[in-house]
């Protein structure tokens, strides 16, 4: 006893003589750093003090208008945060960011409509969909990653944020998607681009936690099984991390190949090969271009679990999908028509936490994940005005699905419909310089059978979506 009670007087004692408290009549220095005059270019301190801020607000209002009959939802919220990043010291950078959300004024999330038993699909996301009811406290550290730069290349290591074919931002909501791994980019070899990593965290759009790699499987909602049972994979998928790597190769000027491969260990395989075309036009600035993409994706193991019943993909189970698009573009238009065809083989599948369609017929919030046998045609018109600081963007699809009672091929029972999204969106100068603002609008129309139930429509076809968003960026 005696030791320890002399270890404690020396800690007492060491803690009184070297404490650094502060006076109640001197001014605070929990900040002193910042009134450092002079500062060694070669040191850490001025790697930070060098660094770069950046700042985000954000105000989304969306609203759902559904058949007659069915329950409306709408949502309004505004958010703001702030990223830092580092200066270069000996190649490396830090950088850290993070996002809060208030819900400001909607409709009840957590409510179910009487008739279906479904409730809000779209407005949730904006906030958290794991807890509809949380209005204040939905705030999330974004980014937090350390990165080595060599030569034209880098390796980011901790929470980041990246944009590939199976794994994106997703399109809008309040914040995207975010990943936490390390992830690598190679731009040092002539005329190919390497990209990839492991990762082995994801926090989802639309909520406010980070989950592991086989944890996220599941938050959003996760359909049926192929016998139509209800399925049972979220929180039983046994997957710890995924790899993924992308090769972007010129060919030529005109041509550039693009190959990606995911392999999430014991679920699944999915590979995209894709080829870009370009042909220059008569006039300067004119051009036409063309696509052609293949989609393979097979079970690996048990699919995600020994029992069927929870089971992300049928074990030795597997799909197909490809595509094409041809466009043509100027200075001020861009048109495309675009076809997608995912084979009888099997339903695609791929988390919807992890990401957005890869396919040239995706239109925003909708989706042709977790189908089989579709046929999809969307044309797409894009004009801008730079001078006016205006975009505008028109786009129109046919989607083919399978029977809404097809559960071999149909997830969600979603019915065949037609899509049409209309897009303004302004930059503003003078003043305002820095804030932008967006209006979209998705109409979708029913070109299925519905058996007269209510589940297969709302939020589904028969509705229409309504988005204002504005941003300020500094």
């Amino acid at each position: 006893m005696r030791l320890i009670y002399t270890a404690i007087a020396i800690m007492l004692w060491t803690a009184n003589t070297f404490a650094q408290h502060q006076e109640i009549t001197a001014k605070p220095d929990m900040w002193k750093g910042k009134q450092e005059n002079t500062v060694d270019t070669s040191s850490l301190l001025y790697a930070f003090k060098s660094g770069t801020v950046n700042g985000h607000f954000r105000y989304f209002f969306m609203a759902t208008d559904n058949a007659k009959g069915l329950t409306d939802f709408h949502a309004n919220a505004a958010g703001g945060g702030i990223r830092f990043e580092t200066a270069k010291f000996k190649g490396f950078q830090f950088a850290v960011s993070g996002f809060y959300i208030f819900n400001i004024g909607s409709s009840d999330l957590a409510k179910k409509d009487p008739l279906s038993g479904q409730g809000s699909r779209y407005e949730t996301t904006l906030f958290d969909i794991e807890d509809p009811h949380n209005t204040m406290d939905l705030d999330r550290l974004e980014e937090f990653y350390l990165k080595y730069n060599f030569k034209k290349s880098s390796v980011t290591l901790g929470r980041q944020l990246i944009n590939t074919p199976f794994i994106n931002l997703q399109d809008g909501r309040m914040r995207p998607t975010g990943v936490e791994g390390i992830w690598a980019v190679i731009n040092d070899v002539p005329k190919t681009k390497i990209e990839g990593g492991l990762l082995y965290a994801i926090s989802p759009r639309g909520t406010v936690k980070w989950y592991g790699v086989g944890e996220s499987f599941g938050i959003y909602p996760s359909g049926v099984n192929t016998d139509g049972t209800r399925s049972g994979y979220p929180g039983h998928v046994e997957a710890s991390n995924l790899v993924q790597i992308g090769i972007h190769r010129e060919l030529s000027k005109k041509t550039t190949l693009h190959a990606w491969n995911l392999t999430v260990p014991n679920v699944f395989n999915a590979a995209l090969l894709q080829l870009d075309y370009t042909i220059p036009a008569h006039q300067k600035g004119h051009e036409y271009y063309g696509s052609l993409q293949a989609v393979k994706q097979h079970a690996l193991k048990d699919g995600g679990n020994e029992d069927p019943a929870k089971r992300f993909i049928e074990k030795d189970n597997g799909s197909f999908s490809f595509g094409a698009r041809v466009g043509y573009k100027t200075p001020v238009w861009d048109f495309s028509l675009n076809y997608n065809r995912i084979t009888k083989e099997g339903r695609y599948l791929m988390p919807r936490e992890w990401g957005r369609d890869p396919f040239f017929t995706f239109m925003p919030r909708e989706r042709n994940e977790g189908f089989g046998d579709v046929h999809a045609v969307v044309a797409k018109a894009a004009y801008a005005i730079p001078q006016k600081r205006l975009k505008f963007n028109l786009a129109g699809g046919y989607f083919k699905l399978p029977d809404v009672n097809n559960t071999l091929l149909n997830k969600f029972g979603m019915p065949s419909f037609v899509q049409i999204n209309a897009d303004i969106r302004y930059s503003f100068a003078g003043f305002l310089q820095g804030m932008d603002a967006q209006i979209l609008i998705v109409g979708k129309m029913n070109q299925g059978e519905t058996y007269q139930q209510t589940k297969y429509e709302i939020n589904k076809v028969n509705m229409v979506l309504y988005n204002f968003v504005l941003n300020y960026h500094f």
